[in-house]
């Protein structure tokens, strides 16, 4: 069914399919030489299509790749909306840190489009930031709930006066914009180190140092 209840047409069926059978494509290109080679052609000359066949389905590779992005995202939003499904109340941080592993871990390739190397002359459109502030929004209600009540320092009197991208929280108290912060600037940096190889050969487990690292923020 469409967004307005209607039953879709075949024609509608089959471009659909065909759209997902592209970025499929896409996707085996990002694994094998990475996003900035991605190429419409090459994968139309895969699907058996030709070049200007496959620009009615996306119109050029930004398209494409925001719509990458787009998927991406939301696959991560949901799965951080849905961390706290079937406990009590609203998920706390440890629990999203899992989340964003297991996520992480499950296709690199993904992960590396939206966290790694912004592609070469690519800007992505202002609409995929609605999809991170619902991040940010679950992330900032555990961090309000579990941010430690001490004085301020100086580093959270900076941000009392810089929390724009807090978004719907923007009453939000200095120590749980910097817990947020600490969350995403810490894990993204192990998550990134270890899905590129950089702890391989230093005889530790990744594993281990993230969970230190959930511990140090929930501690």
């Amino acid at each position: 069914m469409g967004t307005t209840g209607r039953t879709e047409t075949p024609r509608e069926r089959y471009r659909q399919q065909v759209r997902e059978e592209v970025k499929e494509k896409a996707w085996q290109q990002i694994a094998g030489s990475g996003a900035s080679a991605l190429s419409l052609n090459a994968i139309a000359k895969q699907m058996g299509m030709s070049g200007p066949a496959l620009y009615r389905y996306f119109a050029n590779r930004d398209e494409l790749i925001t719509e990458l992005i787009r998927d991406a995202y939301r696959s991560l939003a949901d799965a951080f909306a849905g961390a706290g499904a079937g406990g009590a109340g609203r998920p706390g941080i440890a629990a999203l840190a899992q989340v964003l592993r297991r996520w992480a871990l499950e296709d690199p390739h993904r992960y590396f489009l939206v966290y790694g190397t912004p592609v070469p002359g690519y800007h992505a459109p202002q609409d995929t930031t609605a999809i991170t502030a619902e991040m940010m929004s679950v992330l900032l209600d555990a961090c309000t709930a579990e941010a430690p009540g001490e004085g301020a320092g100086s580093f959270e009197e900076h941000l009392s006066g810089h929390r724009e991208w807090a978004g719907s929280h923007p009453d939000a108290p200095p120590a749980a914009l910097r817990l947020a912060l600490a969350f995403w600037s810490r894990l993204h940096g192990v998550l990134s180190l270890e899905l590129a190889g950089h702890f391989t050969g230093m005889g530790l487990d990744p594993a281990r140092l993230y969970a230190a690292e959930v511990d140090t923020l929930t501690r």
